[in-house]
Order: structure tokens, then sequence, then C-alpha cells
């Protein structure tokens, strides 16, 4: 349910691995390319879509039947969307979150929003996540992602529907783990794109990253979930690609700022959603509720929402109190 640049591969990945797939878009111009172009030319130009992936502009047509329904819409739209589709969902399909973000204004995860508004028990919700980019997905590189769940069973599930020769997918049951490794991954990526926007190098971004995997780690563990999940594929696998690779959405939107364009500039220039810029809020926010401390998430929640310059924001966070470096300290 989407056909984004994520969503599109996803649906060609679930065809790659033996599923029939059938891909839900909102544009008729998106839809027809798919099916008859075996092309998603806006957000994957240049990818072959095996003809067997149909779309169709009609939710309760994709929906039909289906075993599993995995929903790739912006985070900040999952309710809207999800609450119009409710009606066809399929009784015991498996709801699939490839989300990555924190509702604004909840501070929910993508899972308890779809538990919320589906109204399905959680063994009915999945995870699925990693350090994957569309376009490397797209032409068959090796990659691997991790199908959380706290069912084991049904995350075996998905992971048997989703393996392929050049695929490979790991099961979890921390689904609180997953999920916030996806979503805190992104705000430091911002971070790290910033520093590389002033023309720092690599020993700042090792600094950002390290630091920001402490904060992940930190929120994680207020909130219940498995502390070895962030050494892991959905932890430090996807914030050393979100944060290296110039294909990040996250990482670009930080260099632009840290080049000195506004943040009017930069949404006008970015075309596809940067989930850290919105999930920024929410993600400090719930760290509040939990008395964890967040100072990077803090320092780019002050940049794009409360008007510090880059530069202070920069001093606030290298002239933090001394302390010991310790495993999620």
């Amino acid at each position: 349910m989407g056909s984004g640049s994520f969503g599109t591969v996803f649906a060609k990945l679930l065809h790659d691995a033996g599923g029939e797939v059938t891909l839900w878009g909102r544009r008729a111009e998106v839809v027809e390319a798919i099916n008859t172009r075996h092309e998603n030319p806006d957000y994957l130009p240049g990818i072959e879509l095996p003809a067997g992936v149909r779309a169709t502009l009609d939710p309760a047509e994709a929906l039909a039947g289906a075993d599993f329904v995995a929903l790739a819409v912006p985070a900040q739209t999952l309710r809207e969307n999800l609450t119009q589709w409710v009606p066809a969902l399929p009784p015991e399909a498996v709801l699939i979150s490839l989300m990555k973000g924190v509702e604004l204004g909840t501070t929910r995860r993508m899972s308890e929003v779809i538990r919320e508004v589906a109204d399905v028990p959680e063994e009915r919700v999945a995870v699925f996540t990693g350090p994957n980019f569309a376009r490397e997905m797209g032409t068959g590189q090796p990659c691997a992602s991790v199908a959380a769940c706290v069912d084991e069973d049904v995350a075996q599930r998905l992971q048997a529907a989703s393996m392929t020769p050049y695929f490979r997918v790991y099961t979890s049951t921390d689904v609180i783990g997953c999920e916030l490794g996806g979503a805190v991954k992104n705000i430091v990526a911002l971070c790290v794109g910033v520093v590389v926007g002033l023309g720092f190098g690599d020993s700042t971004r090792a600094l950002i990253m390290t630091r920001g995997l402490a904060e992940i780690s930190r929120l994680g563990a207020a909130l219940g979930a498995d502390e070895h999940t962030f050494a892991g594929l959905a932890g430090m696998g996807d914030l050393i690609a979100t944060c290296s690779s110039p294909l990040s959405r996250n990482r670009t939107f930080g260099e632009n700022l840290g080049r000195g364009m506004t943040l009017e500039q930069v949404i006008a220039a970015t075309k596809q959603t940067a989930e850290g810029v919105k999930s920024s809020e929410p993600v400090l926010e719930l760290a509040r509720k939990h008395n964890v401390e967040m100072p990077i998430t803090e320092a780019v929640v002050n940049v794009l929402y409360r008007g510090m310059p880059i530069k202070d924001a920069a001093i606030s966070l290298i002239s933090r109190s001394p302390k010991p470096e310790r495993y999620g300290v």
C-alpha cells in the first residue's frame, strides 16, 4: 500500500521471493507506468519491475485476499490512510510497517498506530526494517533486513515471504527496538548531514554517529527494547547506511541546511519524504516523557523548529559537561 520508492521495491522483493503481489498507488500515471512499462519512473527510474507486479488505484482491489499487507506511506499520513483502508483489510492478514517514524501529537510508533487504527492484536503487526536503499535493492545488490513481530511464527512467515538469493532476512521479536532504530537514525543522519554540509570530516561524522547510537540505545532501554537489537541491522546497520550514503534523504536534507539553505528552501528542494524532519519533535517528546537525555535529537529540533543557528547548536553539543563513556550512557 504505497507506490513510492520503497513500496515499489518491496513489491518487487515479494514477487522475487515467489509471492503474488498487487501494488496500490494514488497517482494514475504511476500505476499506468508500472502496469504498461514495468517501471516506476517517478521514484525508481531505470529499474525494471517484473511483469507480475501489478498496480491499481483501487485499495479494495489491492487488499483482496492478501496474506500480508505492507504499509509504505509517509509516517505522518499513516493514520489517515489506514482509517480509509480498514473496511477492506482481510480479517487474518498480517499488517507490515515499512515506515520509519514516530507520529506527531501522539508519540506513537508506527506499529502502535496500526494496532490502534486497525484494532488488531500485536501478533498481527510486523515491522520490516534495515539498512536498505530502494535503488540498491531494485538492482539486486546483496542486502539484508529484519522481520520483527512479537509472534516469532509470524516473523518467520514474513521472512519466508521476502527471502531471495540477493536479499537475506533475519527475524526478531523486538518490535520496539527495531522501530526505534529505524526512526531515530533518521534524526542522527540529519545531524551528520549538517556537519558534512559545514565541511567537517570523518572524525566529526563518527562522533555524531556513535553518540547517536547511544541516544537510540538509551531511549530503547527506557521503552523496554532489547539492547542487542541496536548492534544489529535495525540499529547500527541502518544508522551507518543512512548517515554515510548520498542516497539518504535525511543526510541530504541536513547537508543542504549545513551549506546555508533555509529550512523552507530545503523543504522545497526535497522531492521525497525525509522522515527525520517531522519525527524529531515527537521523538524528543517521547524521550522527555521517559526522562531520557537525547542531546543530538534536541539540537536537531532546535535548528529545525526553534530558530537556533546551526553554529549555536554545534556549540551546545560539544560543550556539554564531561562524563565517562559507557555503553548506553
